[in-house]
């Protein structure tokens, strides 16, 4: 997650996209998200197991603000909303 200006990152995991996504966009939960007003879904991957997902999440929280910069430009090259295409309930 993003906010506007895309000057803050924030990575994470779930198993529900889609909700996650608008709890972050309507400020559900207290926290980093809320706080930096990170509501672009810039970046995301999909992962068959939790364990995976884990740990590319610990590794991406590791990692330097260029790398993440890379992946993000290299599947999203004008940072775009990818949440737009989501039909929240």
């Amino acid at each position: 997650m993003s906010n506007k200006n895309n000057t803050t990152l924030y990575v994470g995991v779930t198993n529900d996209l889609v909700r996650r996504v608008f709890e972050h966009k309507n400020n559900i939960l207290p926290g980093f998200t809320a706080l930096y007003d990170l509501h672009k879904l810039v970046y995301f991957e999909v992962y068959e197991d939790e364990m995976s997902a884990i740990q590319r999440e610990k590794y991406l929280k590791k990692c330097y603000r260029k790398t993440k910069n890379k992946l993000i430009t290299d599947k999203n090259p004008q940072w775009n909303d990818l949440s737009d295409e989501f039909a929240f309930n």
